[in-house]
């Protein structure tokens, strides 16, 4: 296929976490979590192009980590901007491959079939998210009570979102409004279809301790 370029956004804070460092930074087994989202790409393919967006104001910290651990693996450096949308928006700049994938940097958890099945999958598609069913009850807030929902319409959406390069860049160029919760709500906005494939289960979002704990377990 194509050559892939992947944005990690890393631009979290640790308010969830009760911790003055941002998530991305902290250890799990050792390591930090964005190492091991880094990790995880490159094991799948080492000729990926990997960009990682980082507040301007910890870019030293994560040089210092890289030394610390002796991380080698390339990949550059890009400053977030205020939201998400703009931090995307800088790195798109830098991207050269076909394919763009923007990731979670708090996402180490993501497997190889799901990377496999992603990138197949959008060689076809404009557009790929791994998607996962609802397990629990669900009730929606209506009118200042609650009403039981079918959890079969609704699905959880994880990252990588990959799409072709001149999709996601013509996306790119409608301006920001605070209603774009990823980027593929953003390329949808943008006229464009959105497919949906199996993600695994595992592939969590780290926001709490619970989830830190989780990820501990996991790895071991």
């Amino acid at each position: 296929m194509g050559s892939i370029s992947v944005i990690v956004t890393a631009g979290g804070i640790g308010k969830r976490m009760k911790s003055d460092l941002p998530k991305q930074f902290l250890l799990i087994s050792e390591k930090p979590i964005l190492m091991r989202t880094i990790e995880q790409f490159y094991r799948f393919d080492p000729t990926i192009q990997l960009i990682l967006t980082l507040p301007e104001d910890w870019k030293t910290y994560w040089e210092d980590l890289l030394l610390e651990h002796d991380f080698k693996i390339p990949h550059r450096v890009v400053s977030g901007g205020d939201e998400r949308y703009h931090s995307i928006k800088n790195a798109l700049f830098y991207c050269h491959g076909d394919y763009i994938a923007v990731h979670d940097g708090v996402r180490p958890l993501v497997g190889y079939k799901t990377l496999k099945n992603c990138f197949e999958s959008v060689k076809e598609n404009d557009a790929v998210i791994p998607v996962h069913a609802v397990t629990e009850s669900l009730r929606k807030k209506e009118n200042g009570e609650t009403v039981a929902v079918s959890r079969t319409d609704y699905l959880l959406v994880q990252t990588p979102q990959c799409f072709k390069k001149s999709v996601l860049m013509k996306a790119y160029e409608r301006p920001y409004h605070n209603s774009i919760t990823d980027d593929a709500s953003l390329v949808e906005e943008a006229g464009f279809t959105i497919t949906t494939i199996e993600g695994n289960p595992e592939n969590i979002k780290i926001t709490s301790q619970m989830d830190l704990k989780y990820a501990e377990m996991f790895l071991k």
